[in-house]
């Protein structure tokens, strides 16, 4: 993978737009955006897929639409990662039509899928075996052992839980693998939340029951989701932090953004990705683009 850094962005199918106007912006203005930076890929769901796990994505999409947003992606080589981490997975499940089309239309040796239950991930790597595998950050492994035998595993990396983004000890042990661990740099939940794993049990739930009205007894809930509430988190990462990091050999970094507004994902993009000088200019492009993108569509419905 080189001495390039590989930021992981969220969305592929809800920011779609988003996503692929800076993977745009950041060729056409490589002086704008730090250097050596790339997006390593985009990850998420197409609405409706009950193999989604960490947030629910309710909705449908059609054949064609998968096939063009994959298409899209690829073709600026960039891979479409798949989470495919709904806990409460069973064997009645993995027949499911949709998720499969999905995998079929992806399976072109480019795209990725995050996994969290073994029965699901043997499933999917006995039939689906071009795809890259990735340990999920919703396993919730906070022990440094069962970290390292993690890694240990056929995974082409491991998303450490955000709750030792800050613990030196185990980022010094985990220097000879950096290359093949993610870091999820802004994440907004709340640290050591003692219902994490719970919420991801409710959201799977929800998944497979194509359900929103419960809602989750979350501390979190209330909370005004923007950025500047991500970098007041503990487990928040600096750009001035950014460096250390890649002195202890990591490359890979993932960005919040699934179930939440646009403009913190946009936020987030410009904190991390561009040089202050250019953060205005690139804002504007991303916005100016943006619009012109949903003009285009505009008149697309009324001629139709």
């Amino acid at each position: 993978m080189g001495d390039y850094i590989y930021w992981h962005l969220p969305g592929f199918s809800v920011f779609r737009d988003l996503n692929s106007t800076l993977i745009d912006l950041m060729r056409e203005f490589p002086n704008c955006f730090y250097k050596d930076y790339r997006i390593g890929s985009v990850y998420g769901t197409f609405p409706g897929a009950i193999w989604n796990g960490g947030r629910t994505v309710l909705g449908f999409c059609p054949k064609n639409e998968i096939e063009r947003t994959i298409k899209l992606f690829n073709s600026k080589h960039v891979p479409v990662r798949f989470t495919w981490t709904n806990p409460l997975i069973e064997e009645k499940h993995l027949n499911d039509t949709f998720c499969n089309l999905i995998m079929r239309i992806a399976d072109n040796g480019q795209n990725q899928v995050l996994v969290n239950t073994e029965i699901l991930e043997d499933y999917l790597r006995k039939n689906y075996p071009n795809y890259k595998f990735i340990s999920s950050t919703t396993k919730r492994i906070t022990d440094p052992e069962l970290l390292h035998k993690e890694l240990e595993k056929d995974y082409f990396m491991v998303v450490l839980d955000y709750d030792m983004n800050h613990d030196e000890e185990v980022l010094k042990g985990l220097e000879p693998v950096a290359d093949r661990v993610e870091i999820l740099v802004d994440e907004i939940c709340f640290p050591n939340c003692p219902k994490r794993l719970e919420h991801y049990r409710d959201e799977a739930q929800k998944q497979l029951g194509y359900e929103i009205a419960r809602p989750f007894p979350c501390p979190n809930t209330q909370e005004k989701k923007s950025f500047a509430d991500c970098m007041n988190k503990p487990a928040f990462i600096t750009r001035e932090q950014m460096q250390g990091y890649i002195d202890h050999g990591f490359r890979n970094f993932k960005l919040v953004g699934r179930g939440l507004p646009q403009s913190l994902v946009i936020d987030s993009y410009i904190y991390y990705l561009v040089k202050d000088d250019s953060s205005e200019f690139i804002r504007n492009q991303i916005m100016k683009r943006l619009d012109e993108i949903a003009a285009k569509r505009s008149q697309c419905k009324k001629r139709a």
